[in-house]
């Protein structure tokens, strides 16, 4: 039996902020029950929080910290960035996109969580990509 293991994008963590209650609700809900994240995704929440979402670094720390309680953080490292090059070119992702791909299949992760990919998309035959706002 396969055990899901979910990678998140930095996109589902933004949607914990979000106005729009059903997305925040359900990105709370898949949250919740845990998984991995990468600095990346930490770097790149902290960056809209502060630049958009005009957060103070004190508000931003508060709210990864809630995440870094429930999800793993995979380091981004040399391995990282060279595959997230070869699945850049593989795949056609944006090289920010395919380094979170890269981090996911390190983590040997399952699913990626991304509202910013094709949704059901398979890589490696080991990461399924589901855009968990889509209506069921």
């Amino acid at each position: 039996m396969k055990i899901d293991k979910p990678f998140f994008d930095t996109n589902v963590l933004l949607y914990l902020l979000s106005e729009d209650n059903r997305k925040a609700d359900r990105a709370e809900a898949i949250i919740a029950m845990g998984g991995t994240i990468s600095v990346q995704v930490l770097n790149e929440f902290a960056s809209v929080a502060s630049r958009k979402l005009k957060m103070s670094y004190a508000e931003i720390r508060e709210a990864l910290s809630t995440v870094r309680a429930v999800c793993k953080t995979q380091a981004v490292t040399i391995d990282t960035h060279e595959r997230g090059l070869e699945i850049a070119e593989r795949f056609g992702f944006s090289l920010y996109d395919s380094m979170i791909v890269s981090a996911a299949l390190q983590s040997s992760c399952t699913i990626l969580y991304s509202e910013d990919m094709q949704h059901g998309q398979e890589i490696d035959y080991q990461l399924t990509i589901i855009n968990p706002f889509l209506s069921n």
